[in-house]
């Protein structure tokens, strides 16, 4: 049996993972991947709560290894950190940033912020939503999040940037 886990981390995973699939359906050369295992050097292999990466005929960087892993580093991650917030925003952040996981982003539930994390250099920054609330991908073309709505877990608010494209 996996780890246990919180009603609130579930609900929360799955708004995530429902706004991220809703996505890659919509755009050719993307895919999304729950809870995929990915190989990102020889000595750092981490499971992913969700994460989109580009296919490599759109210039992704990941690949599938023989035994049926991912392997690289993909474009975008999502954590949902219940308890496990130190892991994810020290071990897993320093992990991300020096294999070069473009965007990274953080939902620590205990605290209710959303991190929102870009690749600039060799360091993450810290992106903050646009003058409607949004956060906008600077690496997955269209994919943009509506901050307030997620945090108060509303789903329909949270998708209808997408379905009015």
């Amino acid at each position: 049996m996996g780890s246990p886990v919180r009603a609130a981390h579930v609900v929360a995973d799955g708004l995530i993972h429902g706004w991220l699939m809703l996505y890659a359906w919509r755009t050719p050369g993307v895919e999304f991947l729950p809870h995929a295992t990915v190989i990102l050097d020889p000595d750092n292999t981490f499971q992913a709560d969700a994460l989109l990466r580009l296919l490599p005929d759109r210039g992704g960087r990941t690949r599938v290894n023989e035994a049926g892993y991912l392997v690289g580093p993909p474009e975008l991650v999502v954590e949902v950190a219940g308890s496990s917030a130190s892991i994810d925003l020290r071990d897993k952040l320093r992990v991300y940033r020096r294999t070069g996981v473009i965007e990274y982003r953080i939902w620590r539930l205990a605290e209710a912020p959303f991190d929102w994390l870009y690749l600039e250099g060799d360091d993450y920054r810290p992106q903050a939503p646009d003058g409607q609330g949004l956060l906008q991908s600077r690496t997955v073309a269209g994919l943009c999040l509506p901050l307030e709505p997620l945090l108060k877990l509303d789903s329909q608010q949270v998708l209808a940037p997408m379905l009015k494209q």
